[in-house]
């Protein structure tokens, strides 16, 4: 007898390799999963310039760092959608990504449509394929909640991305969704995969959720680093009872030698 209802996940167009150059522009979800790329070695770009929520922020995000990006830009892009609630300077009349604790009165708050949402993904995506032609994006919609929009409010607001994400991967080549919303949401389905605050995922969820991402995206080269890294990660990361001891000596220089094996295998591994 099955007690859950896995979700099913199409297999991706495209792999992501060893080492590759990423970037990772949303959430604080998008913080969860790209920092697991980074520990693991990827070349990952984790919101170089702070979490952005919507869609217009995420643009903005993403034509400040080609501006400041005078080398090979990200092969990968992955796009964390928060909500579609945006802020508007009234002086100005611009979406601002950060209130920067400044007086509520000073902004207007509305909600991006669809169209508008989809609207800004497909400049995000543009904008980088302008500089490379090749760059791959997932899309995905973060699946947390946001209280303080009342239920209903944030059911709205997903779906809004929801259908925008939606709308983006099936008419952009080399775009795709990966349901972390629906994982958490359809699959975890329990109190018990959420953080304390009952709105965040747990540590347990984000894990399982960066599994099903490895599941889906990483190539036969990559699972073959990951079995190799990880070891070394585990060993890298071990704290001795007696780091004076010729034992640990012994340790240190038999997992240098594994280190350095590592690099001749992947020389664009940065340890």
């Amino acid at each position: 007898m099955e007690f859950r209802t896995p979700v099913i996940i199409d297999k991706s167009p495209f792999a992501i390799d060893p080492c590759e150059r990423m970037l990772f522009v949303g959430s604080c979800f998008a913080d969860n999963i790209g920092s697991r790329f980074v520990d693991d070695k990827f070349r990952a770009t984790v919101n170089p310039f702070g979490v952005m929520y919507n869609p217009a922020s995420i643009l903005h995000t993403v034509e400040r760092y080609l501006a400041a990006e005078t080398a090979e830009v990200a092969r990968t892009a992955v796009f964390t959608l928060g909500t579609n609630r945006v802020y508007i300077l009234n002086e100005t009349g611009e979406i601002v990504d950060n209130c920067q604790k400044r007086p509520q009165r000073l902004f207007t708050e509305r909600s991006l449509s669809v169209d508008e949402c989809a609207a800004y993904l497909r400049e995000a995506i543009a904008r980088l394929r302008n500089r490379r032609p090749d760059m791959r994006v997932i899309l995905t919609v973060s699946p947390i909640r946001y209280a303080k929009y009342g239920f209903h409010g944030s059911a709205i607001s997903k779906a809004t991305l929801l259908l925008a994400a939606d709308e983006v991967a099936r008419q952009t080549d080399a775009c795709v969704y990966f349901p972390a919303y629906e994982i958490v949401c359809d699959e975890l389905r329990d109190y018990r995969f959420y953080a304390p605050d009952m709105l965040h995922p747990s540590q347990q969820a984000v894990d399982y959720i960066w599994e099903r991402f490895a599941d889906t995206f990483f190539s036969s080269k990559t699972k073959a680093f990951m079995s190799e890294w990880l070891p070394i990660k585990a060993a890298l990361n071990h704290r001795p009872f007696n780091p004076e001891s010729a034992e640990h000596r012994a340790f240190i220089e038999k997992t240098q030698q594994r280190v350095a094996t590592l690099k001749a295998h992947y020389p664009e591994l940065e340890i």
